[in-house]
């Protein structure tokens, strides 16, 4: 069993009656669901994510102090803790996460300033470009059972995707990096015979090429050790994960490295095709270094534009 079906019947044969029956004064400003840290709130937990911060348990939001004081939020986090400790074969730790409490009552705020810094999910250019994806990605992911005061889904659906102008300038930079490291810096440390700054070449070429990927089909990718994962799902690029995978998981030694600056080219060429059908690039060549450039003058915002790639 996955963690969010777990969360989702843990809720309905226990929190949902607690919440309804107990805190009917507060229900309307109350949100449930599984978001946040965690693979479950991915999707992507499997039999060996259960051996830690697995548990039966859910997220119950609420919006700051003006509409639910400290007296209600320890009300709530005590009866929450008083739900069954065992679930369907599952257990709650008796200590919280290492990340902090992912499950129980957590202010709306909170949750979003932790994740983009702003509590009400209010970010500058600035702070667009600065925040990682990884943690763009946890404010989004999961699944809300219930939001009637619909605070938390308005500011989930602000930050779901990147805003037109700022994806464009992370592709740009993404598609220099990967002109960088995988077009230019890879034939030359393999030339140099310097195996193990051909490999970080590479390295960088396909992280680079995943961001490009998730940009593309307008997602954030996650923490790293989920990105090959989320990769398959993707529609657009996904069929690139074995490609990618063998570049940074083989050798390079003299066939191989010949085989792999082809498939560095070929990469390139369909990120390319997949640029041209949005016609995000007028660049015609297969140098992604010239397209980084043509995608950067698509701006609409003068300011982000000549800001350094």
């Amino acid at each position: 069993m996955q963690g969010m079906e777990l969360s989702k019947k843990y809720f309905e044969e226990f929190g949902r009656s607690m919440l309804e029956e107990n805190f009917k004064d507060i229900l309307p400003y109350l949100a449930v669901g599984l978001t946040g840290s965690g693979s479950e709130c991915f999707g992507y937990d499997d039999e060996k994510s259960q051996d830690h911060d697995f548990e039966p348990g859910f997220c119950i939001f609420i919006p700051d102090e003006s509409a639910i004081d400290t007296k209600d939020e320890f009300r709530l986090q005590r009866e929450y803790d008083k739900l069954p400790s065992e679930f369907m074969g599952f257990a709650k730790p008796k200590m919280k996460p290492v990340g902090g409490n992912r499950k129980g009552v957590i202010r709306i705020g909170d949750f979003f300033k932790q994740r983009c810094g702003n509590p009400k999910g209010e970010l500058s250019v600035y702070e667009w470009l600065s925040v990682p994806e990884y943690a763009l990605a946890e404010a989004v992911n999961g699944e809300i059972f219930f939001d009637n005061l619909g605070l938390l889904t308005l500011i989930r659906g602000n930050l779901k995707q990147y805003p037109d102008d700022i994806r464009l300038k992370k592709l740009a930079e993404y598609l220099l990096t990967m002109a960088q490291a995988g077009q230019y810096n890879y034939n030359r440390c393999v030339e140099r015979g310097e195996n193990a700054a051909a490999q970080m070449s590479l390295y960088k070429f396909v992280e680079a090429g995943l961001h490009v990927i998730f940009l593309l089909n307008r997602q954030y990718m996650p923490y790293y050790k989920w990105s090959f994962r989320a990769l398959r799902d993707l529609p657009r690029l996904g069929n690139l994960y074995d490609s990618l995978e063998y570049l940074i998981s083989s050798d390079n030694d003299g066939k191989r490295a010949f085989t792999k600056s082809n498939m560095i080219e070929d990469i390139a060429a369909l990120i390319i095709k997949e640029m041209k059908s949005e016609n995000l690039t007028d660049a015609t060549c297969n140098d992604l270094e010239k397209h980084a450039y043509s995608v950067n003058d698509h701006i609409k915002d003068g300011t982000l534009r000549n800001m350094s790639i």
